[in-house]
């Protein structure tokens, strides 16, 4: 489809040497991943492909903290394509609900196409690719790989979870860790079990060396 095809290419411009956990590869497995669970789940097909392939076009992260720039981009593109202005809306409304810091103001009764989206999302967050994401962005940040006086701060704000800079292996229990018991869709959970196992196996491992325990 030819609308696919031109916001592949914009999605590829906007994410031009963005840091590698959040560049188009990880674009394209979300995308690849939706795509995987819709077909199980159901769904608008058109819907889920636009929002997964934007859904990071402009991370609030990279943009000083600007959590409108990504809808200001996604409307324009989009009005400029001539799509279906509902289908416009409901394409924003999950870019701008699914992340996991928004979780706890996304609104009840998601739609199913918000939650394949955010399921494939959160799967390339965990397992091995999901260890190399979170290792490569804790030294894009220049954050300790671990300290052991360093303890994980669970049940984060928004804001404190925005503005968090704690160790990476902290980040397993603040973050990654949780995701497979928030994921909505059988299929993605299904997906996670040995995704999550996999961490837990890399985590015990982790300790075992970093103590010397041979």
């Amino acid at each position: 489809m030819e609308l696919i095809s031109k916001t592949i290419d914009l999605v590829k411009e906007k994410l031009d040497g963005a840091e590698a956990g959040h560049d188009w590869f990880h674009i394209e497995r979300v995308w690849k991943l939706s795509l995987k669970i819709q077909e199980k789940e159901g769904g608008d097909k058109l819907i889920i492909e636009l929002a997964a392939l934007l859904h990071d076009i402009a991370d609030p992260k990279f943009h000083n903290g600007d959590e409108t720039l990504a809808s200001k981009i996604v409307n324009d593109f989009l009005t400029e394509q001539n799509l279906d202005p509902d289908i416009r809306e409901k394409v924003i409304f999950i870019i701008e609900n699914m992340s996991f810091k928004n979780r706890n103001d996304a609104p009840e009764n998601l739609p199913l196409e918000l939650k394949i989206v955010q399921d494939a999302d959160r799967l390339d967050a965990i397992g091995a690719i999901g260890i190399a994401r979170t290792f490569n962005f804790g030294g894009y940040k220049n954050n300790l790989i671990y300290h052991p006086d360093i303890s994980p701060k669970l049940n984060q704000t928004k804001e404190e979870y925005k503005k968090s800079n704690g160790t990476t292996i902290n980040h397993f229990y603040e973050k990654l860790l949780l995701l497979k018991d928030l994921l909505n869709t059988d299929t993605a959970k299904r997906i996670a079990e040995p995704r999550h196992q996999f961490m837990l196996q890399f985590l015990e491992e982790f300790y075992n060396e970093w103590n010397v325990n041979l």
